[in-house]
């Protein structure tokens, strides 16, 4: 499945954010700062990546809701699939 421009381009501006915060929390710990921040950091980090995937499935639903007859587009997801992918993120 193809997702519209704005899907991506939402994704990709999430995911720089991320690694911006992944590298920050690398120079935490080569600081050797506090494990409570350490910690508090990477489950924004997870929190952040959750919300990437979320916007995946979401973008996915929009798609089926948007040829609600079932037709399918060759290469395109169907329900099951999207449903299988939400879930793998949970």
């Amino acid at each position: 499945m193809r997702f519209p421009e704005e899907v991506n381009d939402d994704v990709l501006k999430r995911l720089s954010r991320l690694e911006g915060q992944i590298r920050g929390v690398q120079r935490m710990v080569e600081e050797g700062k506090d494990c409570r921040e350490i910690v508090t950091q990477l489950s924004a980090c997870k929190a952040a990546l959750d919300r990437v995937g979320y916007r995946l499935v979401v973008g996915g639903m929009r798609y089926c809701v948007s040829t609600p007859d079932g037709s399918e587009v060759e290469g395109e997801i169907d329900v099951d699939e999207l449903e299988r992918l939400f879930m793998k993120l949970s």
